[in-house]
């Protein structure tokens, strides 16, 4: 059964717009934009936190700024797709902070990662030293990024 969206009416949406813009900003701050008072925004976005809407708050770092230079996106094929060898797979992905995002992929790979690293020697020994020697790991075929025009975009409401 496939799960609808949840109801959510202008202020909802207006509300998830300026956090997902900027989550800083203060109860008052926001009912200021929405014409709200400080304590009507509070209870709409702990309403929103408890739904699971609001899943977290973080801060997005330049990765440039902090010496991360080469962004690739590595598809990786399984030989053995049991549920150990997934679980196994898996456990080793979340030990590996320059995987920052993952996903299970349909088509031609079994995984896409997207992996920050310091520069192509950083990204080589990932590939060559944690992914191809894990027995279950067919192929890697990795794809640098040139250049970024477009960041993580808020979510479409």
């Amino acid at each position: 059964m496939q799960k609808t969206r949840p109801e959510l009416d202008r202020i909802d949406r207006d509300l998830l717009a300026a956090l997902q813009h900027d989550a800083r900003l203060t109860a008052q701050e926001l009912g200021e934009k929405l014409g709200l008072s400080s304590s009507q925004v509070g209870r709409r976005r702990q309403r929103l936190e408890n739904e699971g809407i609001i899943d977290h708050y973080s801060a997005r770092l330049n990765p440039n700024a902090l010496g991360l230079t080469v962004q690739a996106f590595v598809e990786v094929t399984m030989a053995n797709h049991g549920a150990q060898n997934a679980s196994e797979f898996m456990r080793l992905i979340g030990t590996r902070p320059e995987v920052t995002s993952a996903w299970t992929m349909t088509g031609a790979a079994d995984y896409m990662l997207r992996c920050y690293c310091e520069d192509l020697a950083a990204l080589n020994r990932l590939i060559q030293d944690v992914l191809l020697p894990h027995p279950s790991i067919a192929r890697v075929q990795s794809q640098i990024v040139m250049d970024q025009f477009k960041t993580d975009a808020p979510l479409p409401l």
